[in-house]
Parts: structure tokens; sequence; C-alpha cells
């Protein structure tokens, strides 16, 4: 693994702005060679790409929480030519290149950040947050609300991050992280009601999901006010779980036993165990 603490500092200033841009360039020229002379890259549409993007995106997320910075640069670079290609593809269109993309994305940072281009006063993160979704609204051709930059296709669980997030910037939000965790008690007792504390037999399965629905929600609503990103909460609950088991399936071999033939206890003992061995980076994909 890259040991960042003694990258040259040169590595954060312009002084390599000339070799960046060479690169960036380079990148572009072989890609338009693959676009015109291989028969694989000749076929992609944008359609074809999505999912491979898609692919990429969560592998760049697999080496962040590995903190493979080896693997990142790799990974990044996956998807910078993902984005290039989109770019190639709506030019053949006739739509746009990547040097209107870049232009846009550069006018719109200097628009939402007033702040260091402009005269506002911006000195924390939350002020900076509700500017930049006040300003997102004023733009042209923004008639989808506060909500509507939020993707359809999300995961429910970083959706629900990101609705409280936008939701905050219209100061729409709770006052006190003490109001939130009592509307987690509330929503956990308005699920248990309709689960019938236990019974499941009883429950009536619909409400039942949307209580829980909400128990979810305002649980990723008191994580956002305690500091605690919800999502890459649960993959390292994810990630500990898989090393646990994997030792659990293990072990058991290693003594000749078979998972299946082992009782609950028996396989409780050998969770036990994992739990008290250091920390082990999972192998899951």
């Amino acid at each position: 693994m890259e040991n960042t603490t003694s990258a040259p500092s040169v590595l954060l200033t312009s002084a390599r702005r000339p070799e960046q841009l060479a690169a960036f360039g380079r990148l572009l020229d072989v890609l338009d060679r693959l676009r015109t002379e291989c028969p694989w890259d000749k076929k992609q549409t944008l359609q074809t790409l999505r999912h491979l993007t898609i692919e990429e995106t969560y592998e760049i997320s697999d080496a962040i929480l590995r903190d493979d910075l080896p693997d990142l640069k790799k990974e990044l670079g996956d998807v910078m030519l993902h984005l290039l290609f989109y770019a190639r593809i709506a030019a053949e269109k006739g739509a746009f290149d990547i040097a209107d993309v870049l232009n846009a994305q550069c006018e719109k940072l200097i628009y939402r950040h007033p702040h260091i281009y402009g005269d506002v006063q911006a000195h924390d993160e939350d002020t900076v947050k509700r500017n930049w979704e006040q300003l997102k609204l004023k733009e042209k051709g923004n008639t989808n609300g506060v909500l509507g930059g939020v993707p359809t296709s999300l995961p429910a669980l970083v959706k629900a991050m990101r609705i409280q997030e936008k939701a905050r910037g219209a100061g729409f939000d709770w006052e006190q992280p003490e109001q939130v965790w009592e509307k987690v008690k509330e929503e956990l007792g308005e699920f248990g009601d309709e689960y019938s504390h236990g019974q499941p037999e009883r429950m009536n399965a619909e409400r039942a999901a949307d209580e829980f629905g909400d128990l979810l929600f305002s649980l990723v609503n008191f994580a956002r006010f305690a500091g605690i990103n919800p999502e890459e909460a649960l993959e390292r609950t994810n990630r500990k779980f898989i090393s646990r088991f994997q030792y659990l399936e293990t072990a058991a071999t290693a003594n000749g036993q078979r998972l299946a033939d082992l009782t609950l206890t028996e396989m409780d003992v050998y969770w036990e165990q994992a739990k008290g061995r250091p920390a082990q980076p999972s192998s899951a994909p």
C-alpha cells in the first residue's frame, strides 16, 4: 500500500499541470484510436456502457473501503475512461464534447461557490450546503424542486441520506439530536406494534413493512446527526460478518466438521473465537 505521508508536495501544486494536461490529452488520443479501430470499442453505446460504469464505481468504493491507494488509482483510471467515452459518443451525435462538459462543470462550481468567487459569507459547512441547494433551485431549467436531483435508481439507504441532506439544505430538519433519537424510539415502538411484539403470525405484512421503512429512515436521520455515514457503517458490519463467518467455516473444516451438521450452539463457539481475533480484511468482492 502506498505511503501518502511521504508523497512530494509537488503533487498538490500546479507544477504538474503540464503533465496532467498531457496525460489527459494522451487518454483522449488513445480513446480516439480505440473508437475507430477496435471492434469492441466501436460497438459501444451510452446504454451498453451504463452497467459497466456502475460496476466500476462500486470498485472505486471497494478500494476506498480497503484504503488501497494503488487499486484506487487503477479504478479511477477506468472510470475516467468511461466518462471520456460518454462524451466521445455524445460528440459523435453532435450534442457536446468533453470541453463542453468540463466548462459547464467549472461554471456550475463557480456559480455555486459565491463565498469563494463572490462576496457571500459562509464560514461553516452547513451554510455552504444551504447556499448550494438554494442556488441550485434558482438555476434555469430546475423545475423538479428540492428533491428532484436525487437519482431514482440510488440504493435506498444512500437515497434516504441524500433526501435528508437536501431537505436540510432547504431548512427542513430537526433542531437537536435528542429530537431525532426520540423519533427513532417512536418508530421502533410503532414497528413493534405492527409486528405484534414477536408474534408475526398476527401482523399485517404491508403495514409492518411500512413501519420498518419509517424506522430505517429515522435511524439514517440520527446517523446523519451523529456524523455517521450509514452506508459505510453498514458495509463495515457486512465485512465484519463475512470475516467472522469465513473463520467459522474454515475452523469447522479444520476440525473435520461440516457446517450443515453443527448445531447453532456449536457454531456460536467458533463465532466467539472469531470475535476475539484481530480484524481481518474480507475476501469478498
